[in-house]
């Protein structure tokens, strides 16, 4: 459904369901729906349009009744195991990243995502503006994994990556490659694209046997043990914020 046009003004409008996702509150699609149970009051209407404009310094919504307040900003930093999924819920009920988390009720996101069998660095939090600049690739933002591959690279193929490799969605930004020995290396990216490295190293005729992600930014896995969590330190935020190549 198209967005109706913003209308005319300098207040702080957006749409329903950006308000209720900025808030911290749940997904826009969640958002949606809970616009559509009725759950949803603007002024003290329930609201029947998602992508009706409020004003958010005028506007009094509420969610089942409850005043929409903003939610306090929250960053978790999680080593990911392979073997769980990046989702909420897995409709087989395999283990998804929320199992691992302290508290699952609270609306967190990932930044990016990892596939089943990949594991290290996953950013978890509420800020969007936040997740937009880690994930855009027009930021540049690079992301660092330590990699196994099914053989060993030749120097020729290592060179290859550094280069750019031809995929069938295009041909791939260049990469920072490092060997570490025999069929293991270092390659940093600044795309987010599914299963990317996975692809990259198959087009060289290897698969990858292991594939962990060590860094985002300046941002790198440091002692966590795997499985576990912390918050990330506002200055840890503050430079994820800046980082651009």
């Amino acid at each position: 459904m198209a967005v109706k046009a913003r209308p005319p003004g300098d207040r702080p409008l957006k749409t329903l369901e950006r308000a209720l996702s900025k808030a911290g509150l749940g997904s826009r699609s969640e958002a949606r729906r809970w616009v559509g149970e009725g759950r949803v009051k603007v002024n003290g209407r329930v609201a029947g349009d998602p992508d009706h404009w409020v004003d958010l310094e005028r506007d009094r919504i509420t969610v089942d009744d409850k005043p929409l307040e903003q939610t306090a900003l929250t960053y978790l930093l999680l080593y990911k195991p392979a073997g769980y999924l990046t989702t909420y819920r897995d409709p087989q009920g395999r283990k998804t990243i929320y199992d691992l988390l302290p508290d699952r009720d609270r609306y967190l996101f990932p930044v990016g995502r990892l596939d089943l069998d990949t594991s290290g660095l996953l950013i978890l939090t509420n800020d969007t503006a936040f997740a937009e600049r880690l994930t855009n690739p027009e930021y540049k933002v690079p992301k660092t994994y330590l990699v196994k591959a099914s053989r060993v690279l030749s120097d020729e193929d290592l060179d290859h990556l550094r280069a750019g490799i031809e995929l069938r969605d295009g041909m791939t930004r260049p990469a920072i490659v490092t060997r570490v020995s025999g069929n293991k290396f270092e390659m940093t990216i600044t795309e987010g694209r599914n299963r990317q490295v996975r692809r990259m190293v198959e087009a060289l005729g290897a698969k990858v046997l292991k594939l962990v992600r060590i860094a985002i930014g300046s941002m790198t896995i440091g002692d966590l043990q795997i499985g576990a969590t912390r918050e990330l330190t506002a200055e840890e935020v503050r430079k994820l914020r800046g980082s651009k190549t």
